[in-house]
Parts: C-alpha cells; structure tokens; sequence
C-alpha cells in the first residue's frame, strides 16, 4: 500500500505540486481500500494526518503572531493601532500555507467516507452475549462468525486502563486464538465450553458473540469495530 509519513509535509522536498502529487497518491490507495470495505489502518491514519496538519496550520498562526510588527496606521475613530506584519510569506511559509490548505478538505472529505462505511459496517453487525453473562466482563472470549461463512473466529480480549501524559485511557487488546467449524452440534455455547476447558485460567468468562450479515475483512474491519464494540460495553476498574 502507498504510504504517506507521518511528517510528510516537511519531509524532502517542500513544493506545493510535488506534495500535491504525493498526497493524491496516498488518497487514491486509501479510495482503493475504503473499496474493499478495509478500514484498518487507513482510517486511523487519515485523521492522525488531519490532525497533524490542523496542529501545524495552528502552530503556524501562533508563530505568526510572535513575529515582529510594524504600526501601518491609525484608527482615531475607533481608537485602534493597525499593525502590519514584517513575516515574509515567500518561500517555505508560502509553500507549507498551500499545502495545508489544499490538503485539509482532502483528507476531511476521505475521514468522512470512511466513518460512513464503519458506521454502515456497524448496523449489519449483531452483537450479544453468549450465555449468562459474569460481573467479571474486563476478560473473557469474542465468537466471530459471518453470515455465508462456516467458520467462527474465537478471539480472546483483555481492557484496561492505560496511563498517557497524566490522563487515563481504556483500551482493547484482542487476540485470535482459534477457528472453528459452525455445525448443528458444534454452537456457540459448545465452542465457550471448549475454551472454558482448554483456558483453565478463565473458568467462567464473559464471551460475546459478534455475527457480519455480510463478509467483511475481518482484521482489516471487523476486528476493530469489534474492538470498539466492547468498548462501549465492558467495565474497566479505575
């Protein structure tokens, strides 16, 4: 996949055309996965960029504003100074200006096609759980199946809280640990009982059954929503 650096607006060479050039690249790919309904990692990096860039034009007026000033006029009637600003805006400032500007509403547009494609993802999916649910639901299993398919896809997942820049954030970690065969006799109550004898270490989990209408990637989508799905749903201890 064409990949574009987390800092490619000032890597290399700084020319409106040429960054143009390598975005449009970068956005076509992405179009091509949002295609095929993949959307890890691409969504991800397209709002990481979106925000980069809104940082930077954001640094940049802040840095505008620390540049020297000269008094142009003033105003008696309404009691202002008008200053007029000593920056040159040629050259690098210039070229960092309009690549910025122009590649905003880009990548705004292709986070907007691609929340729409995950939030249409979401609708198909059936999410429950699978037998009597524990008080114990930071751990436990994730049974993926889909529509047209025979296969179910046993995941295992662990939240939490995790610690950044004196903030708490909960997370998702989620594993595959095993593909079965979907069958009059194999359910999905008989795959948690297997598991609750094969993983001794988890004797009554909490296990969530996760069911595609349609077959979507299953890393590529599934698994991410999925993620977020339980998300929404488990507890975390503070």
């Amino acid at each position: 996949m064409t990949t574009l650096p987390k800092n490619w607006i000032t890597e290399g060479h700084i020319d409106f055309e040429y960054k143009k050039y390598q975005l449009l690249a970068y956005l076509q790919e992405s179009n091509r996965r949002f295609q095929q309904i993949k959307l890890y990692p691409v969504l991800a990096e397209l709002i990481d960029h979106y925000r980069n860039l809104q940082e930077l034009k954001s640094g940049k007026t802040e840095l505008k504003n620390l540049f020297p000033k000269t008094l142009e006029s003033i105003d008696l009637q309404r009691g202002k100074l008008n200053y007029l600003s000593t920056i040159n805006e040629e050259g690098i400032m210039k070229e960092l200006s309009l690549i910025t500007e122009y590649a905003l509403p880009k990548f705004g547009a292709q986070i907007e096609e691609g929340k729409a494609i995950y939030d249409y993802v979401e609708d198909q999916l059936e999410f429950e759980p699978v037998g009597i649910l524990p008080i114990y639901n930071q751990e436990g299993y994730i049974l993926l199946s889909r529509e047209k398919k025979k296969e179910i896809h046993a995941f295992r997942y662990k939240s939490g809280l995790i610690h950044f820049a004196g903030e708490k954030f909960r997370s998702i970690s989620m594993w595959l640990i095993g593909v079965f065969q979907r069958s009059l006799v194999n359910t999905l109550e008989k795959i948690k009982m297997d598991l609750v004898k094969e993983i001794k270490e988890l004797p009554n989990p909490a296990t969530w059954r996760i069911h595609s209408q349609q077959e979507f990637p299953i890393e590529e989508t599934l698994v991410p929503i999925s993620k977020r799905l339980l998300l929404k749903t488990v507890s975390v201890k503070s």
